[in-house]
């Protein structure tokens, strides 16, 4: 059964399940007569596009670094199946959406927990650009989960704002991220080494230049597919928020927010991302085609089974200790540790510096609104 919900706060109606969601229209309705929702979509749309040419880039970098596809080709493909991933498995899974909308608690103050949401949005779309800016792979995924994290505790004034389960799974997919795309990445090599010790080079190489542009586009496909989903939960979560709704633990997501969030990661993608290629696909290993194939499978591979699992995890994080496990699968000297050591840094300082300038944006916003 489905059927709205009357009353002056309230446009969003119980989907199938009991679940609520929102139509497209009613959405227009809140954002034109809400300004405080109104700019958490523009924030939240905001972020997705920041995503769309700093992460997804990672997607298609060792197909570039070899020459397997010219960037502009990569690029137009790589926001091609950003678009399909968002899409499609959301349809099919929407676990890794429900876990990021369920790891914050805003309060019940509807308006002051829209205005922490706003500030968590500015924090990271800030630590974002800046990264992009200096070329550092850093991931919107531990940006997101750090800056809305941040928010929460300061509109709470402490960690009750923080799902201790939900943040568990967060703390999972960086171990996911980190261990298993490079243990997948040193193996995948192995094993196409193995296959392929016989085979005549020319052959291999034009057999790995396909197989290096479908693994491409499995790895963009698979970034749309987990990151797409992380703000769509948060795209969510600012819709309730602002229309008075601060209880809600489950909702059906609408094909219209699927397409709407899809449609602007690819925009993202097309946009930028040749800093982000040059420094995980060209600077840290030197790549070979069934190298680079190798690290796409392995690192789709284990972001499908994160998504299957609902856990969030950070596509640039898995891509980038794929390729270092196949580099150091050949020898440990072929990957530039000097590189690593940087993006590392940068993953390890965006947790507490986005969380930080979340919870200071929450406070500053709060004096201000």
């Amino acid at each position: 059964m489905v059927y709205y919900i009357l009353g002056e706060n309230c446009s969003f109606y119980w989907g199938i399940g009991g679940k609520m969601t929102i139509t497209l229209s009613d959405f227009i309705t809140r954002i034109t007569t809400n300004p405080a929702l109104l700019i958490t979509v523009l924030l939240t749309l905001g972020v997705i596009m920041v995503n769309g040419w700093t992460d997804a880039p990672n997607a298609i970098a060792t197909c570039i670094s070899t020459r397997s596809m010219p960037p502009r080709a990569a690029i137009a493909m790589a926001a091609v199946f950003n678009f399909f991933g968002v899409l499609v498995m959301t349809l099919l899974n929407a676990t890794v959406a429900e876990t990021i909308y369920n790891m914050v608690d805003f309060g019940s103050d509807a308006g002051d927990a829209t205005i922490a949401l706003c500030a968590g949005m500015f924090a990271i779309v800030l630590w974002a650009t800046i990264a992009w800016w200096f070329g550092i792979p850093t991931s919107e995924s531990h940006a997101l989960i750090a800056g809305i994290s941040g928010a929460a505790v300061a509109i709470q004034n402490g960690f009750s704002g923080i799902n201790g389960s939900a943040w568990m799974k967060v703390i999972y997919g960086l171990l996911l991220s980190s261990v298993l795309g490079f243990v997948m990445g040193f193996g995948m090599a192995k094993i196409v080494q193995l296959l392929f010790k016989r085979v005549e080079r020319r052959h291999a190489d034009r057999f790995f230049r396909k197989g290096q542009i479908i693994g491409s586009a499995a790895m963009a496909f698979m970034h749309g597919a987990q990151d797409g989903q992380k703000f769509i939960g948060v795209f969510l979560l600012g819709t309730f928020l602002a229309g008075g709704q601060t209880d809600v633990t489950t909702f059906v997501i609408p094909i219209w927010l699927m397409i709407l969030c899809s449609l602007v990661m690819s925009l993202g993608t097309s946009i930028g991302g040749l800093r982000i290629i040059k420094a995980v696909g060209m600077d840290m290993v030197k790549l070979e085609k069934y190298q680079g194939f190798s690290a796409d499978i392995a690192a789709a591979g284990c972001l499908l089974l994160s998504s299957l699992t609902g856990i969030p995890v950070s596509t640039t994080h898995t891509k980038t200790t794929a390729i270092m496990g196949v580099g150091a699968s050949k020898r440990l000297s072929s990957v530039n540790w000097g590189v690593v050591k940087e993006m590392v840094y940068a993953w390890v300082l965006t947790f507490p510096c986005c969380g930080l300038v979340g919870y200071l944006m929450v406070k500053l916003f709060l004096a201000i609104f």
